[in-house]
Order: C-alpha cells, then structure tokens, then sequence
C-alpha cells in the first residue's frame, strides 16, 4: 500500500489558537477523500498544510513521498490547490496563465485550448484575467487543474459560486481522477456526487473524527 499523505498529529496555530490539532492522516494512492465539517472545522487549513501553502506549527508528515516542509516544492510540483483563491495573474490572458502554468510544471500545453473549451473560456482566451469575474476566473482555476493533471488533486469548496455547467467540471475532475488512479481531497459542505469519492473523513474543532465513514 502506497500513501499519497501520511501526516503524523499535525497542528497549524494562528495567533496562539490552533486551527487545526493533532491531526493524523492517511490517504492512499488512488483514493478520494471527502472532508466533511462546519465552517471552523479546519478543512481548508488542512488542505492548505497538504498543498504545502501552510507549514505545520508543530508535527509533519509526507505527502507523495516528500516531506512537507523540507521538501515543498517537489510536492507543489505534483499537486494542484483549488481553493478560495484563484492564484492567477490578472495582468495575463487566460491561455497565458495557462501557458504559465505548463512551464512551470512541465505539463502539455495541447491540453491548454481543449480545457479553455471544457470550462466555457476559449472565446475568451486572449482577454486579461483581470477582466473576468470571480465566476470566470474560478472557471479558469478549473481549466488549470484539467492541463496539470497532477497527482494529487485538492478541492477546497469546489461547487462554491459555480453554475450548472461549470459544476459539471468539477464532476469531471472527480470522474478523471478515478480513471486515472489520482488522490483527491475533497472538502465540501455539499455532498459530493455517488460513486465520485471513496471515503470520508469528518473533522470538527480542528480535529480528525477517530474513526472515518466508509461509502458503500
């Protein structure tokens, strides 16, 4: 058994208050994770810690075989966040990001205009992203996670704001990940379509529930 994270009592503390503590964690390759929660629960800081935006106040782990503070950038070069912030330059088209993207991870950049279109965009191309709106640009967050293709796939509220089509991406994303044997966490106050995540994981005050929900 191959685990794609393995974090060992992970705690994240801002201004004296732990967002999340004692958080351990193993996800398999290949398995997608639902984490479930309130608002407060923690689910975003614990992605955030996986994705290596956030470092650990105290504990560790690895995620993808590399260590999440010693070794962040060979694991940013294999996962891809989707959170509440976009991470895209607004001074660039959206293909130029895109395009930014590709030579940053080395991914195909044939895939660029095939996602464009899949995401609504490909009229829009060559327009500044600073002209779209949070709508737009989440659109475009999508089509970046579709040319990437990483390893490990990290949704963070993923349908928040999302119409129909553009939520059909997201299902997409799901779909593709488990035909292409990719790890996804997923946190969502909405459940996730049937048969697109494998387990769930609830976290409440910043903590792992001992014991996780299978799905059947």
């Amino acid at each position: 058994m191959v685990l794609d994270v393995a974090l060992r009592r992970v705690t994240r503390v801002f201004d004296g208050v732990p967002a999340i503590s004692q958080v351990s964690l193993d996800v398999t390759r290949g398995e997608r994770i639902w984490l479930r929660g309130s608002n407060g629960s923690g689910k975003s800081t614990l992605l955030q810690v996986v994705a290596t935006a956030l470092s650990p106040t105290f504990g560790g782990g690895e995620v993808l075989g590399f260590d999440v503070v010693g070794e962040r950038q060979e694991v940013r070069a294999r996962t891809e966040l989707l959170g509440h912030q976009s991470r895209l330059y607004r001074e660039l088209t959206a293909a130029e990001n895109l395009e930014f993207s590709c030579r940053l991870y080395g991914a195909d950049p044939s895939r660029i205009g095939p996602a464009l279109a899949r995401v609504g965009l490909d009229e829009v191309a060559q327009v500044r992203t600073g002209r779209f709106s949070q709508g737009m640009r989440q659109r475009l967050a999508l089509a970046r996670c579709l040319v990437r293709d990483p390893q490990l796939l990290l949704l963070d509220e993923p349908y928040a704001g999302l119409d129909v089509e553009a939520r059909a991406v997201v299902d997409d994303l799901l779909d593709r990940a488990a035909r292409h044997g990719r790890t996804v966490l997923l946190a969502s106050h909405e459940e996730p379509p049937a048969g697109t995540v494998d387990r769930v994981v609830l976290m409440d005050a910043g903590r792992v529930a001992p014991v996780a929900e299978a799905l059947r």
